[in-house]
């Protein structure tokens, strides 16, 4: 069975979003606060197993004009050695506005801006997730 994870990453936590099991939508599932590079993959990878996830997305940040900025030099850096202890291949998914939408989205459902930093890079992993799974469905669709 597939099963798709997302992950939002930062310099500081890494957002992990889940599918359902139909592969439909996105559930934000945690944040992982980061402490060193190599203990960062190790741990991201033991949760991709513990999730059973077969696929991998990840957000990849980019200029407001789509080309590359110095944070998507080094997301790129920890995708490929997510990849390579994993065994997967990410799909990269521009990840633009994101963070804003799951912003807002925590404002909108009554969240303090102080409990934002709890939830929001899980909910910009859910935001990443749902764009890739809508954009495979159509994409589906119209074969």
């Amino acid at each position: 069975m597939e099963r798709y994870i997302a992950f939002d990453i930062g310099d500081r936590r890494i957002g992990i979003a889940v599918s359902d099991p139909f592969n439909s939508y996105a559930l934000p599932s945690q944040t992982y606060v980061r402490t060193t590079f190599l203990k960062d993959v190790e741990a991201l990878a033991a949760v991709i197993k513990q999730k059973g996830a077969t696929h991998m997305v990840c957000g990849l940040p980019v200029n407001v004009d789509g080309t590359p900025s110095e944070q998507t030099a080094k997301t790129e850096r920890f995708i490929l050695a997510l990849e390579q202890a994993t065994g997967l291949t990410a799909v990269r998914e521009d990840e633009r506005y994101t963070s804003v939408i799951a912003h807002e989205q925590l404002h909108e459902s009554g969240k303090s801006a102080k409990q934002h930093k709890k939830y929001v890079d899980a909910l910009a992993a859910a935001n990443i997730l749902d764009g890739f799974l809508a954009r495979t469905k159509k994409q589906g669709e119209n074969q």
